[in-house]
This record gives structure tokens, C-alpha cells and sequence, in this order.
């Protein structure tokens, strides 16, 4: 054009003009519809998973499966641990594990169970069991049972991960909390746990500096929320992590305390690995003598068979009551039973220092 600045504001003029004018017919137009619709109400459902992983726990949590042949089944098939590893967190042999998932095949071929999500009302049925394959992960996660890792962040990061939906789903449950709780208490101890090579750092030995202050922080909120209502098993057990959590430094944790808590898990949920932990406590508070006798029942009682836990708890308690000779047989005895290849080098270490 011969007057290239004055098209160029013309047009541009129009352009916004028209861009106006459809605006404004679109508001009408958006204005007439709402006015002849019905009422449309979105149904949303607050029960609702969204989380595939967690999802699919619920669906392979099944109640016409065993308790045992529930968590086993959903740990191999959901969560995708070996048949060793689940063996070795439920302290059974791994034939046994094999014959729990593949009965948990056949018992759903047969009985025709659909795959499909179950009602809010049939989750709260199976929450237990959900509840017991997270734990079991994120136990596998914060002490590897088998390789030359001894923590794998990433499977104890993913049960947390799925612990909090969980939590944000069944906000009513207490045991939920309980178990997050734990989960937070027991992770936000991960940035210390471990040398800069990979070698374990024992609870005592540990720089309380590097823990996860937030995750502390999570923890005992979450605990919070699950105290109200009394805390079962994982509430317990959180706790116990809260007290080590709290305290300033080694020397300073209330192990009575502790003693008193691992008593109340011991009447809500009994089990060997329960009272070899007491036996634990019971050593701080009161002394390697009254624990070994405890530990000694265990042994006589042959509650955890092939478990490398037994020989080392009773190593370190002959060691401290002088039994050098005794406790070095422990200890060595320990670390052919255990899997993982850090504990174990710990564990051999302990027993060269007793010669």
C-alpha cells in the first residue's frame, strides 16, 4: 500500500474489533446454554485410588486367599520381590513362599475372582494386608536382606511414597498413620546409616546431625494422628522410633521406655523378632545378663530358625559379659546365616576383635 503504517492500523483496528464482537457473541451464546441446561451435579468419588500401584495391591489382597498367601502373592506379583526376599522377611523357607503364592493362583483361578477394584466398604476388609506388604517393602528397603547394599533407598522411598496416598485415602485409620509414621521415623535415620564406602554405621556410632529433621517432623505428625485412637502394631513400633528420634544422643535414649513399648507390641502382636528386640532394650536398660536370658529362651525354643539375628543379638551380649570365645562363635555364626554382604563384613570384623 502506498501508506504502509496507516493498513497496518487499520487492519489491526478491524482484526480487534472483530476479535470484540466474538467474544461477546460467545458469552451469549455461553450465557443462553447455561440458562436451558439441566443441572448437572459431578459425582466424584472420594474413595477413589489413583495410584496403579496401590490400586492393584487392594485388588491382589483378595480375602478368599489366606492372610499369608495374600502378602505373599501381592508382594511377587505388585510389589515384585523375589521369592528370597519375601521368604527371608517372614523368616520362612523360600519353598514355602513358592507354595503360598502358587496356592494364591490357584484359590483365585478357581474361585473365579474378578480383576477389578473393590467397593470402599470390601477395601477396609483387605487394608490389613495392604498394610502388611508395605511394611514388608519398606523393611526390605531399610535393611536389605540379600546383596551388597545395606539400604535400598528407593524401595524403602516407594513404600513411603504409596504410604502417604494411603494415609490421604484412610484418613480415619489409625493404623495407617501408625505404619507412615514408622516409615518417616525409621528413613529420616538413612543419610547417617551408612559410611561414605558403604559400610554400616551403628545406631550409637551414628552423626544424629544428618538425619532428616522433616522427616522427623513427618513422622511424629503422623504418629499424632494415630495415637488418639491407641496405637496397634505399627504404631508401637513407631513409637519406639520416636524415642531414638528424640533423643539428643545415644546416652540420652530412654531405653526403659523403650522396654515398656516393645512389652505392649509383644501382647498386640507376639512374634520371635518382637522379643529378640526386647532383648535388645532390656540390655541397655538393665544389663546383657536379664537379655540373655531372654535370647536363650528364643534359642531353646527355636522360634527363628536359620535367622542370622539370634547369633548376633547373643554374640554381642556374650561379648559384653566377657564370653569372648562364646560370643566369637556367635558372631561367626551370624555371618555365614546372613545375606547381606555389609552386615556381614560387620559382623566378621566384631568377631576378629574378640581374638
Amino acid at each position: 500500500p502506498a501508506d504502509p503504517a496507516g493498513w497496518l492500523m487499520a487492519t489491526a483496528r478491524r482484526r480487534a474489533i472483530d476479535a470484540i464482537r466474538r467474544r461477546a457473541a460467545l458469552r451469549d451464546r455461553y450465557a443462553t446454554l447455561a440458562a436451558d441446561a439441566p443441572a448437572v451435579v459431578d459425582e466424584v468419588d472420594p474413595d477413589r485410588i489413583d495410584d496403579d500401584v496401590l490400586a492393584l495391591m487392594f485388588v491382589s489382597c483378595h480375602p478368599v486367599l489366606s492372610p499369608e498367601s495374600r502378602v505373599a502373592l501381592t508382594l511377587r506379583v505388585v510389589a515384585g520381590l523375589s521369592s528370597a526376599e519375601i521368604a527371608r522377611a517372614f523368616l520362612v523357607p523360600v519353598p514355602t513362599v513358592q507354595a503360598r503364592i502358587t496356592r494364591g493362583k490357584k484359590t483365585i483361578a478357581a474361585a473365579g475372582v474378578p480383576f477389578e477394584l473393590p467397593s470402599a466398604a470390601e477395601r477396609r476388609e483387605r487394608l490389613g494386608g495392604v498394610l502388611s506388604v508395605l511394611y514388608v517393602i519398606f523393611t526390605e528397603g531399610a535393611t536389605a536382606t540379600a546383596g551388597d547394599r545395606l539400604v535400598r533407598p528407593e524401595v524403602a522411598y516407594e513404600a513411603i511414597r504409596l504410604a502417604r496416598t494411603l494415609a490421604a485415602l484412610q484418613p480415619d485409620e489409625p493404623e495407617v498413620h501408625g505404619l507412615l509414621a514408622l516409615c518417616e521415623l525409621t528413613a529420616a535415620r538413612f543419610p547417617a546409616r551408612t559410611a561414605p564406602d558403604g559400610t554400616p554405621v551403628l545406631l550409637e556410632d551414628q552423626d544424629r546431625r544428618r538425619w532428616d529433621v522433616p522427616a522427623i517432623h513427618r513422622g511424629l505428625a503422623a504418629l499424632a494422628k494415630a495415637a488418639p485412637r491407641g496405637l496397634g502394631p505399627y504404631g508401637l513400633q513407631a513409637a519406639i522410633a520416636a524415642v531414638h528420634a528424640s533423643a539428643p544422643s545415644a546416652g540420652e535414649t530412654d531405653w526403659d521406655w523403650i522396654v515398656v513399648l516393645y512389652e505392649a507390641l509383644g501382647r498386640v502382636a507376639p512374634s520371635p523378632v518382637v522379643e529378640l528386640n526386647r532383648a535388645v532394650a532390656v540390655a541397655m536398660a538393665s544389663g546383657p545378663g536379664a537379655a540373655l536370658r531372654i535370647v536363650d529362651e528364643l534359642v531353646a525354643s527355636d522360634r527363628l530358625p536359620g535367622s542370622h539375628l539370634v547369633p548376633t543379638v547373643r554374640g554381642e551380649l556374650l561379648s559384653r559379659l566377657g564370653r569372648a570365645g562364646e560370643a566369637r562363635a556367635e558372631l561367626e555364626l551370624a555371618a555365614r546365616l546372613c545375606g547381606n554382604e555389609q552386615e556381614r563384613s560387620v559382623l566378621l570384623r566384631k568377631a576378629a576383635a574378640l581374638d
